[in-house]
């Protein structure tokens, strides 16, 4: 008896294993994304169907999905990741050999360099760390294996398949992170459509291979998302002894300054009393708070990711590169 129940505990474990790998994926859905495509993009069935069916399913990147950083880790943690001495010297070689193209594109878009080398930075390492999963099955996965996001990742899915058509890429072998982000900047395809440039505009845009082109790109994304030249991005706030106690502040600014002067909230540095702003408040790992006001900018650079934890950490190392580069 003890052993016909251990088989049977071993068959389901078995199955478990098994449908961790392929239950997921519902073949018909496949199919009918392959025709889709196909006929959406005018391209023969065969030529479709060839390449998805060398997409391999990723059961890990489902658990990475539900559990991004950004909402397991406080500020404090976050921030030590990429506020390191040698992220900062790779920011500081990253701009003296690409200058002219930093200053170029800056000078055109209005993006400070700051920013584009924080983006840059947080995100890839200078182009370092662009992921270690094929982008192919990255989208394949979440678009057939995460019912919650699976609109969202097929359409991704169909839009990187039109991208390397465009691009003359190569479907099989592009490589990226756990969401199919890719390149420099971590762009998804729907927004290397329709943000990537060329910085010399005599070829098309790849933000694979060229720092150039990346750098061009990030620019454009926050240029396009009214990146104001000049504006503010954030500033550290102190708080008071009797200072308000307010809900949970919206990213995009609603509020003047003297407005949050006014409910104990002093900046640290001077600013014009009528900006407009918001606070984020960002928790320590003691279980203290920092205070910071954050302005048009900062909004700006949560369009590129919806973290105010990323876009404070953009910042920041993009000022922390600066100072390296040139110390007062």
């Amino acid at each position: 008896m003890i052993i016909r129940y251990l088989l049977f505990i071993t068959l389901v474990l078995i199955s478990c294993i098994s449908n961790d790998s392929y239950a997921q994926i519902d073949q018909s859905a496949v199919n009918d994304f392959i025709r889709n495509v196909a006929f959406q993009q005018k391209r023969p069935l065969k030529e479709v169907e060839a390449i998805i069916n060398q997409a391999e399913y990723q059961s890990d990147i489902i658990e990475k999905m539900s559990r991004p950083a950004e909402k397991t880790m406080t500020w404090e943690r976050y921030r030590n990741i990429f506020m390191k001495q040698e992220r900062i010297e790779a920011g500081v070689d990253f701009w003296v050999t690409n200058e002219k193209v930093l200053n170029d594109v800056s000078t055109l878009t209005g993006v400070s360099i700051e920013a584009i080398l924080g983006v840059i930075g947080v995100e890839t390492y200078f182009g370092q760390r662009m992921g270690n999963y094929r982008v192919l099955d990255a989208l394949y996965t979440l678009a057939f294996g995460y019912p919650r996001r699976s609109s969202f990742f097929k359409a991704e899915l169909s839009k990187y398949l039109e991208l390397c058509e465009k691009e003359g890429l190569d479907p099989l072998t592009i490589k990226g992170s756990y969401a199919g982000a890719m390149g420099y900047g971590q762009f998804m395809p729907s927004s290397y459509l329709a943000y990537a440039k060329s910085y010399d505009s005599e070829s098309g845009a790849d933000l694979v291979n060229q720092a150039d082109d990346a750098i061009a790109s990030v620019a454009n994304y926050l240029k396009v998302h009214r990146w104001e030249k000049g504006g503010l991005v954030a500033v550290e706030v102190k708080k008071s002894q009797n200072a308000a106690s307010l809900a949970k502040q919206k990213v995009k600014p609603a509020n003047s300054v003297d407005y949050y002067i006014q409910k104990g909230y002093e900046p640290k540095e001077t600013i014009n009393s009528s900006e407009l702003a918001s606070l984020q408040v960002m928790d320590k790992e003691d279980g203290s708070e920092e205070y910071w006001m954050t302005f048009k900018n900062f909004y700006v650079i949560t369009r590129y990711n919806h973290s105010p934890l990323y876009a404070l950490a953009v910042f920041q190392l993009g000022e922390a590169i600066k100072s390296a580069r040139y110390p007062e």
